[in-house]
């Protein structure tokens, strides 16, 4: 007789990775593996951090990005998958999306070291072409080479990734229903195993307080937030959040508090929510209808946050603060 969801068990790994942490709620039958299930999420999420963190300089990143021009180095699969979709949002957001900003967020202080006023003026104040123009890539030989100064940053799309790799495992193992997460980038395999989907809450944009905002429904997809409330450095009297501009070359400024974006994966989702973060609410709402993207806008206006959305999840959403918004995924 084959098993019925009644007969899964509900269980719950985490650890750090990533400056963070990273969790998988799964359900399996009593006799599954789950201490071998849980070794083998802990070290593909982990072999995630050992090749593209930017705080590690024994990292594949830091090692590319330590080479000379013109000179091929390896890369891993991994890494090579990751940062061919950079480069093609990239492409797809005009640039809006760039993996070539590390120079930019180490000035500003959101690498291992303190932000750097002096290079935050030469951030600032050089032009730079994008990341695709900058590399050469051999994938059938799997090596990398660069072609322009660049130094590259996958802190925009490496945890969606790293959440993608976790949800992989998973599915290795036949798991049909889970939940995976690292920071707040998610994936869902299937429905609880009841049938309904998992409850996502999108956060209020307020820094220092965890509480919803709205309430995302999701299964068998993926969503990423990028905003503007959890990770910034204060200068002065200003607070600057780490989302980059490449225009710019600092961080952006507007009046997106947070976007949301839910698809396939979550590598993808993660990517576009820093796009359309650094659009803004109009432009990057035009280009996510362009491409049918859901995205879930949150923007400041005076003393009230006001939301709107994109694609078939979020199109109908328009909200202020004082209402809950269910969409479903």
């Amino acid at each position: 007789m084959p098993k019925m969801s009644t007969d899964l068990i509900r269980h719950v790994a985490s650890g750090p990775t990533m400056g963070t942490r990273w969790s998988a709620i799964y359900y399996v039958p009593p006799q599954a593996p789950i201490a071998a299930i849980d070794r083998v999420l802990a070290a593909s999420v982990n072999a995630v951090d050992r090749q593209m963190s930017s705080w590690n300089d024994a990292s594949d990143l830091s090692v590319l990005n330590a080479a000379p021009l013109r000179r091929w180095q390896p890369v891993s699969p991994e890494m090579l998958e990751v940062i061919e979709c950079g480069l093609h949002v990239g492409t797809l957001s005009r640039g809006a999306f760039d993996i070539g900003m590390g120079d930019a967020v180490s000035a500003w202080g959101f690498g291992p070291r303190d932000a750097d006023t002096r290079a935050i003026s030469r951030a600032l104040g050089t032009p730079r072409p994008p990341a695709n123009q900058c590399l050469e890539i051999d994938g059938e030989n799997l090596r990398l080479r660069k072609i322009s100064p660049i130094t590259l940053d996958l802190g925009g799309i490496a945890k969606g990734y790293g959440v993608d790799r976790l949800a992989d495992t998973l599915l290795e193992f036949g798991i049909g229903h889970a939940l995976t997460c690292i920071d707040g980038e998610l994936r869902a395999i299937g429905a609880q195993p009841d049938g309904n989907p998992w409850a996502i809450a999108i956060e209020r944009p307020d820094e220092g307080i965890r509480a919803p905002f709205s309430i995302l429904e999701l299964a068998d997809a993926s969503v990423a937030t990028s905003g503007d409330y959890r990770h910034f450095v204060t200068l002065g009297e200003r607070r600057y959040s780490h989302t980059m501009s490449p225009v710019r070359g600092g961080p952006v400024e507007n009046d997106v508090a947070s976007v949301t974006v839910v698809a396939e994966t979550c590598m993808e989702a993660d990517a576009w929510a820093t796009a359309l973060m650094v659009l803004g609410a109009e432009t990057g709402g035009d280009l996510a209808r362009m491409r049918g993207l859901n995205a879930l806008f949150i923007r400041r206006c005076q003393d009230s946050l006001i939301q709107t959305g994109t694609g078939q999840i979020f199109q109908s959403v328009e909200t202020d603060t004082q209402t809950e918004s269910r969409a479903s995924g």
